[in-house]
């Protein structure tokens, strides 16, 4: 004993049975028995714990082996069931027999049965992990029946903190008239004279042995392992440590699989043929290892040597796995210092696991996305597949993650149930918010800055939303940049690209945000990654279609295969989604055709800032850097590339300006069709003005006469809604979103796409009748004032409360 202050980690497993992680561990061929008892008991001392027990699941072997030792006594964790349901507990029994241990198996199936036996046989015993729904039948009735059940509930190592926390308000809750009401809607008499007083302990829960003691009970004032569990009982003991994370279970669910093959397997080879290998095995199996002698050094240099020619050469992904793991280690510094053996507390090695799994996966995987896009452009089907393949496997050797955060994210729900039943506070509150993923935020176009303006007008009126997009630039406290873990450029398109985000990292960063709903804008690498964070962490996922990317695919490549392959990837992605939200009708009904759920997609309202764009900026902008006459003038904002249709306008400008010498085109933008545009408008009055922003673009609108946009392929178009606010009229096609934001004949004309003569005609219809054009840039204003960008994301928040609140309740 060290004075009178006892620790003891009073629930330490060497099993693990029945548990989320057990089909993982039965994939990579792990047994439900592994941890060494006497390790543990040595693992724990050197924690500083006075006093040891081992909780094996209905066993007592791994126990007994240490009961001979110091400070140690015989315990067992009982699974035990609710008998109308099935519903699986766990109770901690502790300073047992082997009498006791044969009885338990008899009567553990009846908890009701159980918890008899053992006050009958003052067996101290405790709940543990009370709200961990083992076989994922727990419901809220049966933890109110469990807390008329048991006195002394554990707060647990491995749960969340969360969880932890809902036990220790809800026990604070409790009243002699709250228990009253239980027992009368239960049917169960409570024990004791005070069952509203409960008791709470601490255990680690462990089952590698890298996280002992992590969550331990203090005592004080006792002297033997009797006076200590008596004093527990009685609720005269503190519970000390730190709770787990998704890092430590998956900490956990790899340690032990690492360590059952360690024991299988030579691995002073695998040690031999990488440095990496030295690295996991101090990681995973902490602990002192024996330093390698000077002969040995040299041996292993030579293998590694040999080693090297075959992970250089080899396209596998374990290959890969390798080769980056090697460089990890061998270029990072905190890395070199536990490979050499360096001593680390589990939380920090927890940590450097997370950070090393996260840096090697994603440099794998950024490579894989390359093959499978290259893969795509070049129709080479069979190493797409075989990309795709080996992207499954790289998933499999992230599972012990994946699992762990699905898993927290379950229990951090039924815990917020729980203490809703109290009638609780939610920790979290019940405020929407939002995590609304984009691969494009710092570009110049449409989504961006409308994503950009939805941040102001979030801000002003205290919506939560944060937008996670992928770049190297900064994050504020309203936009997550990750860094790129890679990034794939398109060979004929190099300004366009695909950045790979950082995925564990995203992941952790979901959870530990409380992100109720995600939206995601786009069907890249950043929108798949949302897409996966929110199945892992089971939240509702809306999304918006933004651009139709089939169409561009086919007028980039002008190649049908590689259009309908994109339209299966994009009907495959939004329908995982629990609602599509697109611009128009037309965008809408286009995706139903093509496969996408009816059910699912809904148009939603979009307006535009009309204070920004507003007449009132007409101010004479041409004539000064531009040297633009006074005459009208045709304005097209936007990318200045074919997919717009731009050929059409540049051949219908050509016309109408040898008809009407005072019309003038602008072009605002830039883009790949930019110099061609120039060459076929050469001696025209043309001008191309480059990429306008903030008050030159607005006065540039407001400057312009009419606005042309001969785009086909633009779901929205918020450059229509643009103009009209800024006082113009608006020629757009008949096909996509455009035509849906004016009103034909009043606000602007509709002409057919890729028509050039549809296109000199509606431009002539205006320039020659000035009393129908100032009608139409009146009416185009006073049409855009019943849209102003506020109103419209207010509208589009409160369906986004309201789709969220259906998808859990589902």
């Amino acid at each position: 004993m060290r004075g009178i202050n006892v620790r003891v980690d009073l629930h330490v497993h060497s099993k693990y049975s029945t548990r989320p992680s057990q089909w993982i561990l039965q994939k990579l061929g792990c047994p439900e028995s592994f941890t060494e008892p006497l390790k543990i008991y040595e693992r724990a001392r050197a924690r500083s714990m006075n006093m040891v027990t081992i909780t094996d699941h209905n066993t007592i072997n791994g126990s007994l082996e240490i009961a001979h030792l110091d400070n140690a006594f015989v315990s067992e964790e009982i699974t035990t069931y609710f008998p109308e349901d099935g519903c699986k507990l766990h109770v901690l029994a502790y300073d047992i027999t082997e009498e006791h241990h044969r009885e338990f198996q008899k009567i553990r199936n009846n908890v009701f049965d159980l918890v008899v036996y053992l006050r009958e046989q003052s067996i101290v015993h405790v709940l543990a992990h009370p709200l961990f729904a083992v076989n994922e039948r727990l419901s809220t009735e049966h933890f109110e029946k469990s807390l008329l059940l048991f006195n002394s509930l554990e707060l647990n190592g491995t749960r969340d903190e969360m969880q932890n926390s809902a036990i220790k308000s809800i026990v604070g809750s409790l009243t002699p008239e709250k228990i009253d009401s239980l027992s009368e809607k239960h049917s169960i008499e409570p024990y004791g004279s005070t069952p509203w007083i409960k008791a709470l302990t601490g255990g680690s829960d462990d089952h590698s042995g890298i996280n002992i003691a992590r969550v331990y009970t203090e005592i004080t004032g006792v002297k033997n392992h009797r006076e200590m569990l008596r004093a527990v009982a009685d609720g005269k003991c503190v519970v000390q440590g730190t709770a787990a994370t998704p890092h430590t279970m998956a900490h956990n669910i790899y340690g032990i699989a690492y360590q059952f093959y360690k024991s299988h397997f030579e691995i002073a080879k695998m040690k031999r043929s990488a440095e990496c290998f030295r690295y996991i095995d101090n990681v995973l199996d902490p602990g002192d290892k024996e330093i390698p002698g000077l002969l040995e050094k040299l041996q292993n240099f030579i293998y590694r040597q040999r080693s090297k020619k075959y992970f250089e050469t080899s396209d596998s992904v374990q290959a890969a796995l390798f080769r980056e793991a090697n460089r990890i280690v061998e270029n990072d510094e905190q890395a070199r210092k536990v490979c050499a053996g360096i001593n680390n507390g589990p939380e920090e090695l927890e940590g450097e696991w997370f950070r090393f799994v996260g840096n090697a996966t994603d440099k794998v995987l950024s490579e894989l996305g390359d093959k499978i896009i290259n893969s795509a452009l070049g129709a080479n089907f069979f190493d797409l597949f075989h990309a795709i393949g080996a992207a499954g496997s790289l998933y499999a050797s992230l599972a012990p993650y994946f699992l762990s955060y699905g898993l927290f994210a379950s229990e951090r729900e039924f815990a917020r149930e729980c203490m809703q039943v109290f009638g609780l506070q939610d920790p979290l509150g019940t405020e929407t918010k939002m995590a609304h993923f984009t691969d494009t935020f710092s570009d110049v176009n449409g989504v961006a800055l409308t994503l950009q303006h939805q941040l102001e007008v979030a801000r002003k009126h205290d919506k939560k939303l944060t937008v996670i997009t992928c770049s190297r630039e900064g994050s504020n406290d309203q936009v997550v940049n990750f860094t790129p873990a890679g990034e794939f450029e398109l060979p004929e398109y190099p300004e366009l690209s695909f950045k790979y985000p950082p995925f564990l990292r995203v992941l952790s960063h979901c959870l530990e945000n409380n992100y109720t709903v995600l939206h995601l804008a786009t069907p890249g690498p950043v929108g798949l990654a949302g897409l996966a964070v929110a199945r892992l962490l089971k939240l509702p996922v809306h999304g918006t279609y933004h651009t139709a990317f089939p169409q561009y695919v086919k007028a980039f490549t002008d190649d049908t295969g590689l259009e309908d392959l994109a339209w299966k990837f994009m009907i495959w992605f939004y329908n995982q989604l629990d609602t599509v939200f697109v611009p128009s009708e037309a965008t809408g009904d286009e995706l139903i055709k093509k496969g996408v759920d009816l059910e699912k997609v809904r148009v939603y309202p979009r307006g535009v800032d009309i204070t920004r764009f507003t007449p009132e900026k007409r101010n004479g902008f041409y004539n000064g850097k531009f040297q633009v006459k006074e005459t009208v003038k045709l304005l097209y904002v936007g990318r200045v590339s074919r997919e717009k249709n731009l050929d059409v306008l540049t051949e219908a400008f050509k016309t109408v300006s040898s008809i009407r010498s005072e019309l003038h085109l602008v072009v605002v933008g830039d883009g790949p069709y930019l110099k061609e545009m120039k060459q076929k408008l050469a001696g025209l009055p043309a001008t191309f003005t480059g990429y306008l922003g903030g008050e030159d673009l607005a006065q540039c609108y407001a400057s312009s006469d009419v606005f042309v946009f001969p785009s086909a392929t633009d779901t929205f178009g918020n450059v229509v809604l643009e103009a009209q606010a800024s006082g113009l009229p608006v020629i757009v096609t008949d096909f996509g979103g455009p035509c849906e934001n004016l009103i034909e004949d009043k606000t602007g004309l509709i002409v057919e796409a890729g028509n050039t003569d549809a296109m000199v005609r509606a431009i002539l219809r205006l320039s020659d009748h000035p009393e129908l054009l100032q009608y139409m840039k009146r009416s185009a204003r006073t049409y855009t004032e019943k849209r102003s960008f506020d109103a419209e994301f207010l509208k589009t928040w409160t369906l986004y409360e309201d789709l969220s609140r259906r998808s859990s309740m589902q």
